[in-house]
């Protein structure tokens, strides 16, 4: 598989909590499939010109989730490779709706393979305080709205972006 089947849609979208492996995993399965990758969160930062977190401390959390829903409904509509979403954008209505008809994976990891992976040392705004039962308790929120979005689910959990790349391209060549 070397491009989407319709260049107007991306050819899946990434969701999961954070450390879950959206990035690299995204950027390892594009590599594979010799299509793009964007990262929303990271179109969000160079549209700004800022972090996250100094859009977080600045302007608020309301600020950033309105740039971070522009920055997907942009990826949505000209993206034809990998688009890895933000932990939290799945959450905000707009973009529960816009994945609508999107070739969804939630990639899915318990906080146990997270930590190392985000470190859980306060740079990520929503687990400044007490990261590891703040990130506990975001899944445990996040998890049915995952899930519900996704029409697909691969474990992260201990495994390396290859593979869980793999994974996912052989869920991609079993959907019709």
């Amino acid at each position: 598989m070397s491009a989407a089947a319709d260049p107007s849609r991306p050819l899946v979208v990434l969701i999961g909590p954070p450390g879950s492996g959206k990035t690299t995993t995204g950027r390892a399965l594009a590599e594979r499939l010799g299509v793009s990758f964007v990262d929303t969160d990271e179109a969000v930062e160079a549209g700004t010109g800022r972090s996250i977190s100094e859009i977080f401390v600045e302007d608020g959390e309301p600020a950033f989730r309105a740039l971070e829903a522009d920055a997907v409904r942009a990826a949505l509509a000209t993206e034809a490779g990998v688009v890895a979403l933000g932990g939290g954008a799945p959450m905000q209505e707009p973009v529960a709706e816009a994945l609508s008809g999107h070739t969804v994976v939630f990639l899915d990891v318990s906080i146990t393979d997270a930590a190392p992976r985000i470190g859980l040392d306060g740079t990520r705004p929503l687990l400044a305080v007490n990261p590891r039962a703040t990130w506990t308790r975001l899944m445990r929120e996040r998890r049915p709205t995952y899930e519900g979005l996704s029409g697909h689910r691969v474990d992260t959990a201990g495994k390396p972006a290859d593979v869980v790349a793999e994974e996912i391209a052989r869920v991609l060549r079993e959907t019709p």
